[in-house]
């Protein structure tokens, strides 16, 4: 038995091409159990509906702002740099525009498929969500829509940050 954890889309598709491979999404923490992980950081630290809305419970994000000292524009640097999302949007800007705002519209317009792979590859989005039948989820799965948190129903940004970070790069 072999267990594989990765929020990569490129790793599911490779894993889940292979007839023995069972795929089991899983999303990030639900609200009450990142609330439980932020308490035991220390003070002082931002309101907690804050980090929740800049994370969307991502614990690797919270991690990241806490490593910065809550400088959620030096973690965004960081994304920038990391995923080379300036020249990321430079090529893809006129669609990017409306992913930020609805990550749907990937889904539903007809997008270059090389934008959606390079979305996917550059771990930015997760395309081709489950059902949110809880069956389906290890855990508590994502809402079946919230804007706020970049989550649509077909297609989600990786986190509220990673989409902060592509509206950066679009300025």
């Amino acid at each position: 038995m072999v267990i594989a954890a990765t929020s990569e889309g490129i790793s599911r598709a490779e894993i889940g091409r292979h007839r023995w491979a069972e795929i089991a999404p899983m999303w990030n923490m639900s609200k009450k159990g990142f609330e439980e992980l932020y308490e035991k950081l220390p003070s002082p630290k931002p309101n907690f509906e804050d980090v929740w809305r800049l994370t969307g419970g991502n614990p690797e994000m919270l991690a990241r702002l806490y490593q910065a000292n809550w400088d959620v524009d030096l973690v965004i640097e960081r994304l920038l740099g990391a995923k080379q999302l300036k020249d990321f949007a430079r090529k893809w800007g006129q669609y990017l525009i409306e992913i930020v705002e609805d990550p749907d519209t990937l889904f539903e317009r007809d997008f270059p498929e090389e934008l959606k792979e390079e979305l996917i590859a550059k771990n930015l989005i997760v395309y081709d969500m489950y059902k949110r039948d809880p069956r389906l989820w290890i855990d508590e799965p994502p809402p079946e829509k919230d804007l706020e948190l970049g989550i649509g129903e077909d297609v989600a940004w990786q986190t509220p940050l990673h989409r902060e970070a592509v509206k950066k790069a679009m300025e």
